[in-house]
């Protein structure tokens, strides 16, 4: 753990002070420019392209403009995803200023938001279509799970900063919601293939038609990735291929109601090189091991709309099994039922509340690395929420209160509130502002786990003992939410009618952070003593803050070229209390980057080509050895007649190959991220 001294503080204040002046700065001199450009239309009447007209749902939980949401909120069109040549979910998230979207291997992730990433992160909630997809085994996502056919993408939303009062609780740091196109929209056939030096295969079909007053789309997709390359230059063992398939009817007769069913199934294959401890000499090993997820999920969905009211309720199953062959396989059943009720109370008043009810049965079957008790659970979780906005002097200035009221099985009842603000300076400017509170509540692992995570031989200076001595962590029952109050200043402004600019700041205080506390070691094994345990116990003995800003910018320099630009600042000071015990040196402070930034230009060219060129920089990652890097992409597409498309892209294109990520608790060996080049080609009908 890299140590914080006692210049700290000043220093967070110095950089604090820093940064209000500099947004203050910013806030002045767009609002002179504002004022100089009388000719600015309102950016309600922009075109939906542009980012602050975009209709979003994830604020809110009701349908409302990018510029009228108090969030830090940015939006992924379907166009965006298109262009930037993205083959799956996490590539097309990099477009997301300030989130951090790291690879580890061919088939594995680390995504966060505002710091605290890893594989295994556990503060960012991510939604398909409303239905959860976080994992109660560790509070957070297995990406290699989530895919949806891409195409069918309608818009994913990305809010940076807590959302708990709405989605409750692990959307601590931000939410992510993927949200597909409705069935009326997808009334055609499409058929992609694709291949290309890292991706070595890839097709989807989709069908769509009308029934009455019933639209319906079913679809199927595959894809396989070959090895990567270890550092080293070895070819590595993290191959990947999966089949998904699935439908959507939406049923939208003439009237008030209308319903919607939906669901997938799909299965995949993955390789590792996993390195496991023993009881044995060597004591560990290293090898090639395989592993695969299948599940399927349903989800239904009622709505029923009046004048100046809004219902509904939706219910989904969710069924998802990981069998990491050699370590650990686990079962998960979910089901999840959600109300919600939207009206008006008179016209300056909008209020929304809601009732949630989830059940999980977890099962899961053990290695000596990973092992967990019990081993088959059942937990039930309830929840309500009320919100209130208010909107004062002509609708010019809006307040929004709420919060979110929760019982888990774990730490009982939680209360995560928030207030937010949002003041229209003049019609194409605005000012927000909010603070939270939100909870990331324990998983599974916390409570029961057990993790071997080294064997230190016997009769050595470290054990002279004539016992391996195997070091362990265990959950525990006395493990705590973790804390987070969030102070958030956000400003838009729509500069010219071809240039606009999203500044947001934040400052978070977090408390109860996890901790591996040391236990007194102890004996195990029978009838013989076997091995001796050193236990590192889950405990709640870290908090800090951290600061940042994130800037984003949209210029159209002319009709057919768009420039994109964004840049991130992100300062963590983070620290192990002055009662923790927990010798480990991981810290949160160095795993993600303090700077990121990307510049994109898209151009349509003559004769029906269109060019998209992307160049990124990420930090350095001191606690992860991790040196930053710039990486270009770009893609080129030709649409020789309206239903036929054909591309080529290339990622990482200025070097040869870097490494982004390096695992966390479960010992994977890291791959690097090549050049690579894909080619793929779309036929509509």
């Amino acid at each position: 753990m890299r140590s914080i001294g006692k210049h700290s503080g000043g220093a967070a204040r110095s950089a604090g002070r820093t940064m209000l002046a500099s947004f203050a700065a910013v806030l002045l001199a767009a609002n002179l420019g504002a004022q100089s450009h009388q000719s600015v239309p309102d950016v309600t009447t922009l075109s939906m392209e542009d980012l602050m007209n975009m209709q979003v749902t994830s604020v809110s939980k009701r349908t409302q403009k990018v510029a009228d949401a108090a969030a830090a909120v940015f939006v992924i069109t379907q166009e965006d995803i298109r262009r930037s040549g993205a083959t799956s979910i996490p590539e097309a998230l990099r477009l997301v200023p300030g989130l951090e979207v790291a690879r580890i291997d061919e088939n594995k992730w680390a995504i966060a938001s505002r710091g605290f990433n890893g594989r295994f992160d556990n503060k960012l909630l991510v939604l398909i279509d409303g239905r959860s997809v976080y994992t109660p085994l560790f509070s957070g996502v297995y990406w290699n799970v989530q895919d949806v056919m891409l195409e069918d993408i309608d818009r994913i939303e990305v809010i940076r900063g807590p959302g708990a009062t709405l989605w409750g609780a692990n959307a601590v740091n931000g939410v992510i919601n993927i949200i597909s196109k409705k069935a009326k929209d997808t009334q055609s056939g499409v058929v992609t293939a694709g291949a290309g030096s890292e991706e070595r295969g890839s097709g989807g079909v989709r069908y769509g038609s009308k029934i009455g007053d019933t639209s319906y789309r079913a679809y199927g997709k595959y894809f396989n990735w070959g090895p990567s390359l270890y550092p080293t230059g070895m070819t590595a063992h993290d191959g990947w291929d999966a089949m998904r398939g699935g439908f959507r009817a939406d049923w939208t007769p003439a009237g008030a109601n209308s319903l919607t069913l939906q669901g997938d199934i799909y299965h995949s294959k993955y390789g590792e090189t996993l390195t496991v401890p023993s009881l044995n000499a060597p004591y560990s090993s290293t090898f090639p091991n395989n592993g695969n997820y299948s599940g399927g999920n349903i989800l239904g969905r009622w709505n029923h709309s009046s004048e100046g009211s809004s219902m509904s309720l939706q219910m989904y199953y969710d069924n998802t099994t990981i069998a990491d062959n050699s370590l650990f396989v686990d079962h998960q059943n979910i089901f999840d039922m959600d109300f919600q009720h939207g009206f008006h109370v008179g016209d300056s008043q909008q209020f929304v509340w809601g009732l949630g009810y989830r059940s999980i049965r977890d099962r899961n079957d053990s290695s000596f690395s990973v092992s967990l008790q019990p081993n088959q659970v059942t937990l039930n979780h309830f929840s309500a929420f009320v919100q209130d906005e208010i909107s004062l002097v002509n609708n010019r200035l809006r307040l929004t209160f709420g919060s979110k009221f929760e019982h888990n099985d774990f730490t009982g009842f939680e209360v995560q509130p928030n207030a937010r603000l949002l003041w229209t300076l003049t019609p194409n400017q605005s000012v927000w502002t909010a603070v939270s509170r939100a909870v990331r509540t324990p998983a599974l692992t916390e409570e029961g786990l057990r993790l071997n995570s080294a064997v230190i031989p016997p009769a050595t200076p470290t054990n002279p003992t004539p016992f391996p001595a195997v070091v362990t962590v265990f959950g525990s029952h006395q493990f705590q939410s973790e804390d987070l109050l969030a102070y958030e200043l956000g400003y838009r402004v729509q500069v010219t009618s071809s240039l606009s600019a999203d500044i947001a700041t934040f400052y978070n205080r977090y408390s109860n952070l996890r901790t591996a506390e040391p236990g007194a070691p102890f004996i195990e094994g029978s009838p013989a003593p076997t091995d001796i345990v050193i236990p590192f116990v889950a405990s709640n003995k870290m908090s800090g803050g951290t600061y940042g800003a994130e800037l984003f910018a949209d210029w159209r320099v002319a009709p057919k070229w768009r420039l994109v630009g964004s840049y991130s600042y992100l300062q963590m000071n983070i620290q192990k209390n002055s009662d923790s015990l927990d010798p480990t040196p991981d810290n949160p402070n160095g795993s993600s980057p303090r700077h990121q930034w990307y510049l994109r230009s898209s151009i349509d060219l003559p004769k029906h080509f269109e060019h998209d060129t992307t160049l990124r920089f990420v930090d350095h990652l001191p606690s992860l050895s991790i040196p930053s890097y710039y990486s270009l992409d770009a893609h080129l597409g030709w649409r020789p007649v309206p239903r036929v498309e054909f591309s080529i892209g290339g990622q990482n294109l200025l070097d040869n190959q870097h490494l982004e990520f390096i695992p966390d608790f479960i010992n994977t060996a890291p791959t690097v991220v090549k050049r690579t080049v894909y080619g793929s080609m779309t036929f509509k009908f």
